[in-house]
């Protein structure tokens, strides 16, 4: 077979035609989608808004921080009402319906700031009292990932109970991106909730989450196995976890009728299915090591010690 010589204009050809072969992952001429690097930059504004003077390039002053907020919340205004727009009219609202919908909804969304910064307070509060490792709030707002998963989640969260469409998934998804912090934004989380280290954390669409609730790295909050697919939409399919529980890492607590009790601690590397009472310690049965000792090739088994007893062992 002779060998076709490489252009530029024949891997734009080749590429012409499959968009026409595969339609389902292309948008052309399509204005009814949000797009997502104003939603991202949306989110940035609005982190100078939760926290001002540690974001952004201009450092606000007590005698002009009205005038600077107002003129960062009018972008995110006018910016996030096109936005809703666009995802409005890609769920199917003509756009005429969609433009007056956006601007009701932006204007419910904007109303809620002052409520999302009131619990983002408690979470900055907890992980200082937390974590000794930080020596100052300023560290834990410049820097702890979970801080910002969170920030992303709270702000997703209100547009999502709004019913706003994809666009709160944009903004969590983006926070998982560059956190390993996954949060859907349909969870409901309460007050003074810390997220440690924060890497591998997965929490479903349907998780609740109470006040004072303290998690590890690589803890799943996540939805037993999913068959039914699509039917299962809108259904409690992750779990519930209720005040001053803690997490610790890697363990995995699954589906909907499962409720963490109050005060719970749950060890690391747990798998839970079932629902655990309340002030309850669970940990998995204390591990093995096998290791060559003293050049011999017999194997010696030593078990783990635990300083304490746990009430609930699985």
């Amino acid at each position: 077979m002779e060998k076709v010589p490489y252009t530029l204009g024949g891997v734009v050809d080749e590429l012409l035609k499959s968009y026409e072969q595969y339609p389902a992952i292309c948008k052309i001429g399509v204005n009814s989608q949000p797009n997502r690097d104003t939603i991202i930059e949306i989110l940035k504004k609005l982190q100078i808004v939760m926290f001002p003077g540690y974001f952004g390039a201009t450092k606000p002053k007590e005698d002009t921080i009205a005038y600077y907020i107002g003129s960062v919340l009018e972008e995110v205004n006018y910016h996030l009402r096109k936005q809703i727009g666009k995802a409005l009219q890609h769920s199917g609202l003509d756009e005429t319906a969609a433009r007056g919908r956006a601007a009701t909804l932006t204007e419910q969304f904007m109303r809620r700031l002052p409520r999302v910064r009131e619990y983002l307070d408690t979470d900055v509060e907890a992980a200082f009292d937390g974590d000794p490792a930080a020596y100052s709030m300023d560290e834990i707002i410049l820097c702890y990932p979970g801080l910002y998963a969170i920030m992303v989640s709270r702000i997703a969260h209100e547009l999502f109970v709004l019913d706003v469409p994809l666009i709160p998934r944009i903004m969590t998804e983006y926070a998982h991106t560059i956190t390993g912090v996954d949060i859907h934004p349909g969870a409901t989380i309460g007050k003074y909730f810390f997220i440690d280290h924060g890497t591998g954390i997965v929490i479903g669409e349907t998780t609740r989450i109470g006040d004072h609730v303290k998690i590890y790295q690589g803890v799943t909050l996540g939805a037993m196995s999913t068959k039914g697919g699509q039917s299962l939409n809108h259904a409690k399919r992750h779990p519930t976890v209720e005040n001053d529980v803690t997490i610790y890492s890697g363990a995995s607590i699954l589906g909907g009728a499962t409720v963490i009790g109050e005060g719970v601690v749950v060890g690391s590397n747990a798998f839970i299915t079932q629902s655990i009472p309340s002030k309850t310690k669970v940990s998995i049965k204390n591990p093995e090591l096998q290791m060559k000792s003293n050049g011999k090739n017999e194997p010696e088994k030593r078990e783990f010690e635990q300083e304490e007893f746990w009430d609930y062992q699985i």
